[in-house]
């Protein structure tokens, strides 16, 4: 597929920046096990993150364990309900490789490295790295900003 024209000028094609993007999934594993300390033997977590006057309740979620590889759930507990919800997203933590990985959120699924845009779905030419951005942020928001963090269940193993 051929770059498009945009104003005039050749849009160039956007490239991943793979060593950008194992450095955030480096950044976000190690902030990830922070907030879960007993890793091993449990599979839930909560905390909450003071916003304002507003202290919002954080789950983190094993929903599946491999020998390298964990699938957790992270979402907000809040009354955004009529505003479609606060972002709930699935990550992969390679534990190998030491890296956490934004596979999907809410319904949207397979996250691809790059779309061309425009897409049946308008996702954004760097959708995924976007996703992987944002778990950063969110992490790096709950470490400064959290307050009381327990773990809320024991694994079934």
């Amino acid at each position: 597929m051929t770059a498009g024209r945009v104003s005039g000028r050749v849009a160039s094609r956007y490239k991943v920046n793979l060593g950008e993007q194992i450095a955030c999934c480096e950044a976000n594993y190690a902030r990830l096990l922070k907030l879960m300390p007993e890793f091993e033997g449990l599979d839930e977590w909560q905390y909450a993150v003071q916003s304002g006057a507003k202290a919002w309740r954080i789950r983190l979620r094993v929903t599946e364990r491999a020998p390298y590889t964990t699938m957790l759930e992270v979402y907000q507990e809040d009354e955004l309900k009529h505003w479609g919800g606060s972002p709930k997203l699935q990550i992969r933590l390679y534990h190998d490789a030491q890296l956490a990985e934004v596979i999907a959120w809410h319904q949207h699924r397979r996250l691809r490295p790059r779309y061309d845009y425009p897409n049946r779905k308008m996702y954004q030419q760097d959708e995924k790295a976007q996703m992987n951005r944002f778990l950063r942020d969110w992490l790096i928001h709950s470490q400064a900003n959290g307050q009381v963090r327990e773990a809320v269940g024991l694994s079934s193993d």
